[in-house]
């Protein structure tokens, strides 16, 4: 094993270690708990970057490097192992990339306002982390209850009657969806002994019939564990409270939370029910892509009808979580490659939507979205009050014009217009759908449709609020801004322009990244064939 595969555990072990190194410092040493959360997310940026960069390094064989790194020396499929390739290391870099920008954010006020902020903080990273890496459907389980656990502290982080309430949803939705991810769990392990991932993928094929009916409705019910996560329709009806309810820079960080249900879906669809396994090829796959039209069509919906710019948010998730899950349905590996850069350049949006949503809510009055909706419809008495000496046009002060040039770079992004990185997205899904072999069905048309659709409602929904909060606000001030606040915002939109300008690069990665998901018979050659490492003798000598 070449040393440099030891960075497979440094995106869990790190964070986990820190964060409970930081249990000993005292609340009132934030400066050194800050600093050491910063470092921690800088590695783990550094990390994530370089083991993108491993993944890009093809094999003797040309093919493309799956990383295997078995802790305790034990190999698959009796050990735990964490499995880097192309999609786990593109997760890991994203989920840097928002830690670290949303942390950033957090820094400037929010770290201050509940205790063992840092701590929760370095354990939801690891706990994604962790889910994006393992190799087995238990330690799944067991880094979904780490994230889940710490989402639960952050959820209340700041306190105040919205969020309690909200969490009084989250909460018992997520410990349901944990007893059916357990249930799922235990029957394809009863079924199949073994809950390897890869080897799961070579057991599934040569099932029996009445094992095969067994493990489809474990597959079914862990299935829903997922989709309650990726906030599928009727199962994400929490979603747009518990996002609105959480302070900016845990809503932020929570946007890759729903990716997580959505990768997770994607990595076992492909790998147990794909091509070359058998009976069950392609079992779920409807239901996907009918649910993912559904949560599209939600979405689009409730963006419409949302008085409030953080249910508006995340309505947005809601649309792009069924914008995946109906790519995922096509089972067209053209339309993953185009969902894959759709999920990257969704979750940047968001994260930056989210955080920018409260630097421009500071300035506003409570109520002030629900005040400008009454007055749509009744008018504003004043309105009728000529005033001679009064100013045409209104002067818009530098820090409005930057959050308002923000505000348009995620209504772009989010409505899926030319010349950001949602239009990208969006043509590669749309163009390999209308270009799919043998045709386009009825159901495929409609997907069309809705995705088109569903971006003319987040452009009305979002210039709509748009001019309320930053065109005409109704009585409200200029809102304090720091650099250190702005910079993750900026950072995320960048990132997007980034994606733009290097759209065929990336385009080129993702392409491959979804060729090698429809090969699951490598992908457990590679995983269930790695040795673990001699074991040496005190003195550097082997047994």
């Amino acid at each position: 094993m070449s040393p440099l595969a030891h960075l497979a555990a440094i995106p869990v072990l790190l964070p986990l270690a820190v964060g409970a190194f930081l249990l000993l410092f005292s609340e009132k040493r934030r400066g050194a708990k800050a600093a050491l959360s910063v470092t921690t997310l800088t590695i783990l940026l550094g990390v994530a970057i370089a083991l993108v960069a491993m993944t890009l390094v093809p094999t003797a064989e040309g093919d493309p490097p799956v990383i295997v790194y078995p802790l305790g020396n034990w190999p698959a499929p009796f050990g735990i192992v964490l499995v880097v390739d192309r999609l786990s290391a593109l997760m890991l870099l994203l989920n840097a990339v928002l830690g670290f920008g949303c942390l950033i954010f957090a820094l400037a006020r929010w770290h201050k306002m509940g205790p063992r902020f840092h701590t929760l903080y370095l354990m939801q990273v690891a706990g994604l982390n962790g889910a994006f890496l393992t190799g087995d459907l238990f330690n799944l389980f067991v880094f979904f209850e780490v994230l889940l656990a710490a989402s639960y502290a952050l959820l209340l982080h700041g306190s105040g009657t919205v969020r309690v309430r909200a969490s009084l949803h989250y909460i018992p939705i997520n410990l349901v969806a944990s007893s059916l991810f357990l249930v799922g769990v235990a029957l394809i392990y009863g079924v199949s002994g073994t809950l390897n991932m890869a080897d799961l993928a070579r057991v599934i094929p040569t099932l029996e019939p009445h094992d095969r009916m067994l493990l489809e409705g474990g597959a079914a019910v862990l299935g829903l564990a997922f989709l309650v996560k990726a906030g599928m329709w009727p199962l994400g009806f929490w979603l747009p409270t518990t996002y609105s309810a959480a302070c900016a820079p845990v809503a932020a960080l929570f946007a890759i939370m729903s990716k997580l249900g959505i990768y997770t879906v994607l990595r076992l669809s492909l790998l147990f029910f794909g091509e070359e396994s058998g009976a069950s090829a392609g079992f779920g796959a409807e239901w996907l892509l009918y649910g993912g039209l559904a949560t599209i069509a939600f979405g689009g919906i409730g963006a419409l009808a949302s008085q409030s710019m953080p249910r508006l948010a995340g309505y947005c998730v809601i649309i792009s979580s069924g914008t995946l899950l109906a790519a995922i349905g096509t089972g067209n590996s053209a339309v993953i490659s185009g969902a894959l850069f759709y999920l990257v350049s969704s979750t940047l949006a968001a994260a930056a939507f989210f955080l920018l949503i409260e630097l421009i809510e500071r300035g506003r009055d409570a109520g002030a979205d629900v005040l400008a909706v009454t007055m749509e419809v009744f008018g504003d008495p004043e309105e009728d009050i000529e005033d001679e000496d009064a100013e045409v046009g209104i002067a818009i002060p530098g820090t409005i014009a930057v959050l308002g040039g923000a505000f348009l770079a995620c209504t772009v992004l989010f409505a899926g217009l030319p010349p950001l990185s949602g239009f990208i997205a969006k043509f590669a899904i749309l163009s390999a759908v209308i270009n799919e072999a043998g045709g386009v069905s009825a159901v495929h048309w409609l997907y069309v449709f809705l995705l088109m659709l569903s971006g003319l409602a987040v452009l009305v929904a979002m210039t709509r609020t748009g001019i309320r909060a930053l065109w005409a606000p109704q009585e409200s001030e200029i809102p304090p801004v720091r650099a250190a606040e702005l910079a993750p915002v900026l950072l995320f939109l960048f990132l997007c322009a980034g994606l733009t300008v290097f759209g065929g690069p990336v385009m080129e990665y993702m392409d491959v990244t979804a060729q090698v998901l429809y090969w699951p018979q490598e992908y457990a050659r590679d995983v269930l064939g790695g040795q673990p490492a001699p074991a040496t003798l005190p003195g550097g000598t082997e047994p």
